[in-house]
């Protein structure tokens, strides 16, 4: 028996597309789900956009107010993709009218307000999940299970790396994913929460760490009108950059294993180059994320000189079965958020977490509030 489950987008940038997509893939996908999504309602603030939105995908309703959704009865789930400072009082507002929540990270600007949805979501018994979609990679996913199995020993340290060049340009316009207010700790909320929630995923629970942030483009342009994605902007006013383009951290785990993370959104010559490298006392896992479907793979007793095999993974890996039939073949990006989607209205229609959820959502804005005390106190950090 498959029930229909009205849901809701707020915010339709490109996130709040990728969403939508994933949720009108689902039955293709996962067949087997008795739960079908039924594209409610789209809010967003810029005018014509949500028309557009219902206009491709079929909203039957559109609204510049999110709060039309938090009234609208139909609406059983919401997937809130509006910018970062939005979160909290979104994410608590749809939790408090009995409303499941699929969040992207890092879930507001500070652990506090990660904390704030946490609770409303406890406290209405609603289901909920967060948007850290790297762990869905099917590679990941083999990673974690070689780990966990011991097939690498005990796992003695471990590198987390996310380099992209998105807002390398010294003419990308100052909007507020620049401003601390609005845009919190800027890459830490970008790129370093997917690092912790990986590190945390792969290696369990960070114990302490320490942190070094920088501001390599202090000043950019004040865009004369609207907005999207990583705009370029000359002429304007210039305005200071509030929050940090860079950042490198040591990581404790209470594992014992240490680990390096780090982050910046200023690379040029690098897009995207997200991985990953972990080492054990017999063996070591490496992924990158530009080659998905491949985990490099070094096990054995050779210790010294002992060779890395490449794994294409395949069905039997995560959930590459629900995308392809055999072993190779490309997956992408949006097929995370696929899985992601899959987790959200499984938790849904089991009552059950699937995926990452809002507790680590607090688990990585609590780390990144560590990193910016870390870098302003010069010294370690306890988790603890």
């Amino acid at each position: 028996m498959v029930s229909t489950l009205g849901v809701a987008v707020v915010g339709f940038g490109w996130m709040g597309r990728v969403h939508t997509q994933a949720y009108q893939r689902i039955p293709h996908h996962f067949p087997q789900l008795p739960v079908r999504p039924e594209l409610m309602a789209v809010a967003e603030e810029v005018p014509g956009r949500a028309e557009e939105a219902a206009a491709q995908f079929g909203f039957a309703s559109t609204t510049r107010d999110w709060r039309e959704v938090v009234k609208d009865p139909r609406v059983q789930a919401v997937s809130i993709t509006a910018p970062n400072f939005l979160h909290r009082e979104i994410g608590v507002a749809m939790a408090e009218a009995g409303k499941h929540i699929w969040i992207e990270k890092p879930v507001g600007l500070t652990a506090e307000d990660a904390r704030a949805v946490a609770d409303a979501v406890a406290a209405a018994g609603v289901r909920s999940t967060v948007g850290f979609n790297y762990r869905n990679a099917p590679a990941v996913a083999h990673a974690r299970e070689l780990i966990a199995s011991g097939e690498l020993g005990t796992v003695t340290h471990v590198r987390i790396r996310l380099f992209s060049d998105y807002a390398a340009h010294p003419d990308s316009a100052l909007t507020w994913r620049y401003e601390r207010a609005r845009g919190g700790g800027g890459v830490l909320g970008d790129l370093a929460s997917h690092g912790v929630d990986l590190a945390r995923f792969l290696l369990g629970d960070l114990e302490s760490l320490a942190a070094d942030t920088a501001v390599f483009i202090p000043e950019r342009a004040r865009p004369t009108g609207a907005t999207a994605g990583h705009t370029l902007a000359t002429g304007g006013e210039l305005g200071p950059v509030e929050n940090e383009d860079y950042v490198n951290c040591l990581l404790r785990f209470a594992s014992g294993a240490r680990g390096v993370l780090e982050a910046c959104r200023v690379s040029v010559g690098e897009q995207n180059n997200y991985g990953f490298e972990v080492h054990g006392t017999r063996g070591a896992v490496f992924w990158d994320y530009r080659r998905m479907g491949e985990l490099g793979v070094s096990r054995g007793t050779s210790y010294q000189d002992q060779p890395v095999s490449t794994v294409f993974v395949g069905p039997g890996h995560g959930e590459y079965g629900a995308f392809q039939p055999g072993a190779a073949n490309a997956m992408g990006y949006d097929d995370l958020k696929v899985i992601e989607a899959h987790a959200f209205l499984r938790s849904i229609a089991e009552g059950t977490a699937y995926g990452a959820t809002l507790d680590d959502a607090v688990h990585s804005a609590t780390a990144l509030d560590a990193m910016s005390r870390s870098a302003a106190q010069g010294a370690w950090v306890s988790l603890g």
